[in-house]
């Protein structure tokens, strides 16, 4: 490979792409734009805590430990009011969960059936106090007693989904336009033909626009990892997540060799990035970059497996989010490898030097 014809291609490549500013727009700005809409949006998505308004003294309540109190903030709220008429008022109007007073021996509960969700969750903790307060008073221990620890799960906060979701389909999106666009731009130009002609390899250009996607691919990464990253936001990194470098390269060249297939076989950049748009956006929606697919139809699940970017996601979930490593990375990268030589023996076989 001639070395000085690889440096002036990618510096021409780079050049052409940054000058083009809705190019830039929409294969960096764009899909950056989203992880800031959504990682806000969902940022507090959490179950909410019950909020309870107490009515006078609820011995349930007041003679909690500090420690079960404490215990308890997570999932409860308790306030004290000594109007109960205003506090049902609260109830009706979905501004509260629930009301408590207690009557007697009785504790008593009034809560709307608006949101049954609400509702329930605030039955549950109020139910369980009282059950814990008919124990201690037998003076007798308990029969049974649970004993509970949180596990890591395949469950992800919504920054945890986001990133590596949205990171693939900005990869994925630049790279087959990037390559599907600069493939019918210089055919279109005769620039190729030139190339042809000239005293330059195919390896020098190839070459070159592998370069310029690949560097493209891994700034992306950084600045989705980096911008996740800020408090705000809070993408908690594993100690893998550097793998995902190495999944976005292979990505990368799985996506360039979808572009250089459509580039083959289309004749003008309007044509060129519809057609690429047409396979990307759907791709994306189907392998789960925007949301997950857990209770999708089987058919969508079914057709998921066969594309390469849901793959990525996951892997690209399961190294930066789950704390995986080259067990799930290397089949991906593997996989991606593959479908790119698969399609660029398929790209190389439409290849026409001009429109002739």
């Amino acid at each position: 490979m001639n070395t000085k014809a690889f440096t002036s291609l990618s510096k021409a490549m780079a050049l052409g792409m940054l000058r083009d500013r809705t190019a830039v727009f929409f294969i960096l700005l764009f899909p950056l734009m989203f992880l800031l809409l959504f990682g806000a949006l969902f940022k507090n998505e959490s179950t909410p805590r019950v909020e309870i308004v107490q009515i006078g003294r609820v011995e349930v309540l007041d003679s909690l430990p500090r420690e079960a109190r404490e215990a308890l903030d997570d999932v409860l709220n308790v306030r004290k009011s000594d109007d109960r008429e205003r506090a049902l008022e609260e109830v009706r109007a979905g501004d509260v969960d629930a009301v408590v007073w207690q009557d007697g021996d009785r504790v008593r509960m009034r809560y709307s059936a608006a949101d049954p969700t609400r509702a329930g969750n605030a039955r549950v903790v109020v139910d369980s106090l009282v059950q814990q307060a008919n124990i201690a008073a037998t003076g007798q221990p308990p029969a049974y007693e649970l004993s509970a620890g949180q596990v890591e799960d395949e469950s992800l906060k919504a920054i945890q989904f986001f990133t590596p979701g949205l990171l693939g389909w900005a990869v994925a999106m630049s790279a087959v336009v990037g390559s599907a666009l600069t493939l019918v731009n210089w055919r279109r130009k005769r620039i190729l033909r030139r190339l042809w002609l000239a005293p330059v390899g195919a390896g020098s250009v190839v070459a070159a626009r592998i370069g310029v996607n690949v560097t493209l691919a891994l700034v992306q990464t950084l600045v989705f990892v980096g911008v996740a990253s800020i408090p705000f936001y809070g993408l908690e990194l594993t100690g893998h997540w550097w793998l995902s470098l190495p999944l976005i390269v292979c990505g990368t060249l799985a996506f360039m060799s979808i572009g250089l297939v459509v580039g083959a076989r289309t004749k003008t950049e309007e044509a060129a990035n519809g057609v690429a748009q047409l396979v990307i956006l759907p791709m994306a929606f189907l392998s789960g970059a925007f949301f997950p697919l857990d209770s999708a139809p089987t058919w969508v699940r079914t057709v998921s497996e066969v594309l390469p970017l849901k793959h990525l996601n996951e892997a690209m979930q399961d190294v930066l989010s789950r704390g995986q490593g080259w067990d799930a990375a290397l089949p991906v990268m593997g996989g991606l490898l593959l479908f790119a030589a698969v399609m660029t023996a398929i790209a190389a076989r439409l290849f026409r030097w001009d429109d002739a």
